[in-house]
Formats: structure tokens, sequence, C-alpha cells
């Protein structure tokens, strides 16, 4: 080859190269996409006018009264007048103070969430119906909560007791400031005329509870790959564009949240998976959507992430995990129990990414809530406060949501790699496995675990998470039996459990259609003297089968199998384990099978969960070795 010739073919590598550069897509790894969006005079320019920021009619518009079915209206109507006319929840210090007492967080926060929801019911009620009914009611509940000391939860505060003058941003301190912000805003001309004062009060406090701080101080949130980032991020930008009134720190502040928020993106994986478990999808990826929404609603539609390849993946990942009867997969910290898909960001979320699984998977939620007949969407739990931006938002599109053909979204196969989750459902069976390492997000020591479902319902289940106390969040988390591997589907090697922490992970993760083959040994202390211990966990449409192969460095128990059900077990019949219809088949010769009942176990939450029951079946090796193959199947 001449030097002329190689030189020509460099060149057209280049030319190669340049050009697959110039055609490619950014990636959504790509830092501060979304901040150089917003940082382009074009957009600042229209994000500065805050007049033209109109997301939804005013409650004075015909639109609220001709655009909604009747059915939904009256529902609204109706659940508006069974709070009217009550007196508004008082939230005692005493009762703040419990959690720095002796860790109860639940008591407070029943009453915080019960004046929340009762305010936001207020609202869609004098909304729908428009004829006044309703604004003193909310006028009352508005004053009772700008006179709150602090907006947000005592878990989330450094102190006994809250002072005025520490307003630190708290997801609930931001969920309060949206919901107050959207009231203020569809509900504008009816407050005025009752007083032009109240207005003024509500844009004062939120600005010094939400807009100075969050724009102030660089909270630890603004850079975290979890959800307090996208959840505050959605409030504040709401509070931003409904009522910051001074165009520089309106920028400034959108700047900041757009920085965020590639944050937030930045440190997810490619493959669009939640670690926090799919409860949290609604608070994560869910959230993230809700400012993306804001910002095209906001810019023109000049801000447009709708064909990012990230953002598409993170809002599938909640379809990808649906096992089917209004169940999905539960890990970390999730429930088990029949999911409420937050159809009024779900639906939305659909039509921004043109996702027609996931506006199918919706209108199956919306018929399966029957929200046609009983709007309760505003009502359902996301992240326990009712999320009144959401409800008026969706209700845009709620006769085009009503028209869409429902699907359950029941995926043979899913693999999320960077996650290393794998689902498959093979006839009446469906299963999911789990890699990963022990310190995602809300995490659980459950390296290798997998759960079963058979018709639609769980037969060997993860325990998913108890209530919350300051010690789920705190130094023992871990010495909480839902958190150990030991209640987990996994071996207990040598009588030795999973250890939390990035370093204990998964090896050698292997994966075609229906077979996950992993390497969990790294997931246990050094005190587990194992060397290898190879899972494979592979289904069939007839059997979940499981093979596990080991080798230890030394021996000092012998190994055993955990099984959680909430199927009480039958050991009647030797080499079986019956569970109802269904049964656990092993080698007898092998190894003995044991119960224990968990039941004493269960708080209040895993009682709602699961019933009054819960078990763990305990295969233990009848003759120990350092080396051992072991193979037993679900059918």
């Amino acid at each position: 080859m001449t030097m002329k010739t190689k030189r020509m073919t460099v060149l057209r590598l280049a030319l190669t190269l340049l050009a697959l550069c110039l055609t490619m897509p950014l990636s959504a790894q790509d830092s501060n996409k979304l901040a150089a969006i917003c940082g382009r005079d074009d957009v600042k320019q229209v994000l500065a006018a805050m007049e033209h920021f109109a997301p939804v009619p005013p409650a004075s518009s015909n639109f609220w009264h001709d655009s909604l079915p009747e059915s939904m209206r009256h529902s609204y109507i109706a659940d508006g007048e069974k709070v009217a006319g009550q007196p508004w929840t008082v939230l005692p210090a005493t009762e703040f103070a419990l959690f720095k007492t002796n860790g109860n967080r639940t008591r407070y926060e029943k009453l915080y969430f019960e004046r929340r929801t009762r305010l936001a019911t207020l609202v869609m009620a004098e909304v729908v119906e428009g004829k006044g009914r309703f604004l003193p009611d909310i006028v009352d509940g508005l004053h009772a909560t700008l006179e709150e000391t602090w907006w947000g939860l005592p878990a989330h505060y450094k102190t006994k007791l809250p002072t005025a003058a520490d307003q630190t941003v708290d997801l609930f301190n931001a969920e309060t400031a949206g919901l107050v912000a959207w009231t203020a805003y569809v509900l504008a001309g009816q407050l005025d005329n009752f007083s032009p004062m109240l207005r003024k009060r509500i844009g004062s406090e939120i600005a010094r509870r939400m807009l100075q701080p969050a724009l102030k101080h660089n909270y630890w949130w603004k850079k975290a790959g979890m959800n307090w980032n996208p959840w505050i991020c959605s409030n504040w930008l709401a509070c931003v564009l409904l009522c910051e009134t001074d165009a520089d720190r309106r920028m400034e502040a959108v700047g900041q949240i757009a920085a965020a928020l590639d944050a937030f993106v930045d440190a997810y994986p490619a493959d669009g998976g939640c670690d926090e478990g799919t409860d949290y999808w609604d608070r994560a990826a869910a959230s993230l959507f809700d400012c993306l929404h804001l910002l095209r609603l906001a810019s023109q539609g000049r801000i447009d992430m709708s064909r990012d390849a990230k953002i598409r993946a993170m809002g599938s990942y909640i379809y990808k995990m649906y096992i089917g009867n209004g169940y999905c997969v539960n890990f970390a910290d999730a429930h088990h129990n029949r999911m409420q898909l937050q159809v009024n960001v779900a639906y939305p979320f659909g039509l921004y990414l043109d996702d027609a699984m996931m506006r199918a998977f919706a209108a199956h939620a919306a018929r399966e809530q029957n929200i046609a007949d009983s709007a309760a969407t505003v009502y359902r739990r996301s992240g326990n406060s009712p999320v009144l931006g959401r409800e008026l938002l969706m209700l845009k599109d709620v006769r085009r949501l009503l028209a869409e053909k429902p699907a359950e979204p029941l995926q043979a196969d899913v693999w999320l790699p960077d996650l290393q989750i794998m689902t498959a459902r093979r006839g009446a069976l469906y299963v999911a496995v789990k890699g990963g390492h022990n310190a995602e997000s809300h995490n659980h020591n459950d390296v290798g675990s997998f759960i079963v479902y058979a018709d639609g319902e769980p037969l060997l289940v993860d325990p998913g998470v108890g209530e919350y106390t300051a010690q789920t969040f705190g130094k023992g988390r871990y010495n909480i039996w839902t958190m150990q591997s030991a209640y987990h589907n996994l071996p207990l090697i040598n009588g030795v459990a999973q250890r939390d922490g990035r370093n204990y992970a998964a090896k050698t993760v292997q994966r075609k259609r229906g077979v996950l083959r992993l390497d969990i040994a790294g997931a246990y202390p050094e005190s587990a003297a194992v060397e290898r211990w190879t899972r494979e966990v592979k289904i069939t449409h007839g059997a979940v089968e499981i093979a596990e192969d080991y080798v230890l460095k030394s021996l000092t128990e012998p190994s055993r199998i955990m099984l959680v059900t909430l199927v009480q077990p039958d050991l009647s019949a030797e080499g079986q384990i019956g569970l109802g219809a269904h049964a656990v088949i092993y080698d007898g010769r092998v190894l003995e099978a044991a119960v224990e009942d968990l039941s004493p176990r269960l708080d209040s939450v895993l009682k709602g969960l699961w019933g009054e029951h819960l078990y763990r079946i305990i295969l233990t090796v009848r003759q120990p070795s350092v080396t051992g193959k072991i193979k037993y199947k679900v059918k």
C-alpha cells in the first residue's frame, strides 16, 4: 500500500466516523444535556415569560364541565362532599417529636397526609363543580397549611421539633408547596374574590419555604440518582413556573433543576432499571417525566426529551416488571400487593413517549380502577401524598385515555443487563431473578434471589418491606429481618448470610432466554468460606428449575436453601413440599425439609400485604461437603 493510498484510507475512515457521530442521537448519559437545552437563548426567552404559562384551564373555564365525563365529575364532587364541613386535623408537636423519641413516624404522618388528601379532594370537587360550595373549606385548609411551622416530615428533620427559621427542603416540604401552588393557580379567581391577600400570602410562603432555600442551598439531592432528586424537582419546578415572578431567579432555578435532572439521568443505567424497586418508579422515572412534561409545556415544545433512549427505557421499566393480575416484581423496598398504577402519570407519560404499550397498560389500570365512574386516582398513594398537578394535567386527555384499548403488558422475556434482572413467563408460571450488588438504593441483601408466581398468584416470594421506622434508613437497617438474605430465596452458606456493601455482588452473570446463571459467592463475607456458588434458574412450560453448584473453602455447618412462601407448606410426602396446587420437588436423599412459621414477625404493613401468615422452607444438605450440586424445582 502506497503512502497516498494509506492517507486516503485514513481519510475515508475519519469521514465515516464523523458521519456516524453526526447522525447518532445524543445519549442521555451525555452530562448536562437538559441544562444545555434550557440554557439556549430561545428557550430562556420563553421560559422567562411567566404570564404565558397556562398548563391547564382555570377552574372558571367551561372545560371542566364540558370535557369530563359526567360520571367522573360526580365522583369528584361526591368525594368532596364527604370531607366538607369537617374541622381541619391538628398536627400536634408531641406527635412530630415521636420520631426522635422512639422512632415512630406513622402517627404524625397519618394526620399529616389526611390533611393534604382532604385539601386536594376539596380542590378537585370545586374545580369540576365550579359553584363555590367547597371554597370555605379550601380557604380554611390553605390557612391551616400556611400556619404549619414546617411542611416536611419529622423523619427528614434533624431535631425533635422544627423551627420557622429552618426551611430545609425535603420531599414533603416540596410536595406541600406543589399542592398549594397548583391550588392557588387553578382557583386563582375564586381565591382572589374571597381575599386578594390569600394568594399573596401563598406566594410569600412558597418563596420562603421552597423557592428561596432550594435556590440557595446545594442540597445533596440535587446530585442524587434516586427518587428525592426528581420528586423534589417536579414540585420545585411547578412552584417556579406558577409562582416565581422574578425572571432572573426563575431562570436560575430552571437551570439548577435541569442540572439536577441531568445528574439523575446520568446516574441511571442504560437499561432504565430502577434499583429502588417498582413502588419507587412512580417517584423516580415518573417524577422525571413530571418535570419534562412541565418543561415542554413551558417552553412551547422547545424542550422535548421524548426520543431519548434512556428516558424511554426508564419509562418502560414499569411494564417490563409487570407480572400480571395487578402484581409487579417487588425487589428492594417494593410491596408485592396488587399495584395501583398511577394512571394520572402513567398515561401522560405514555403519550409523551408515544409508547403504545404504556398507554395500553395505563388504560388497563384505568379500567381496573374504574376511574370513569370513580375518579379515585387523586387519592391513590403516590408517595403517600395526593398529586394535584398530575390529576389536573391528566384530565386534559381523559377522553383519549378512556377511548384507549386496554391491555396487560404480559411480556414473555425481559432482561435488564445493568440491573441484572431477568423475568420470564411460560404458561402459568412466572419467574423473576436478580443479580446486582448489595449497595443498591433501598437495598435488601438479596443478590441471586428469585420469586415465582403461578396462575397469576404469588408462590415463592420476597417478603418486601414492613413499616418504615427510624431503623429502616438508619444504621440498624440490616438488623431488620426483611432486609436479610436468610429471609429471601437464597442459600445460607456455612450458617452465614449475605453482607451489605457495593463489593458484595454477583459475578459471571450469564443470561439466555428463560435462564439466568450467576455466581453469588461474592455477596457473602469471608466467614462464609465460599469460593464459588453458581446458581442457575431456568423456566420451562412446566417448571422453574434451580441448580446450585458450589465449592467451599472449608465446612463448619451444613448449608441451607431458604424459600419463602405465603402458602402453608405440606411436608407429608417425601421429596415434595406441597404448596396448594403446586409443589417444590427435591431429592430427599440430598436435602431435608423443614418449615418455620414467620407469622409472628409480620407487622401491620406486612399483614396487609400477605395476610396473617408467611412461611420459610428450610432445605438442609444431609451430607455436607466442601463441594456439591443441588437441584430442585417448582412445578
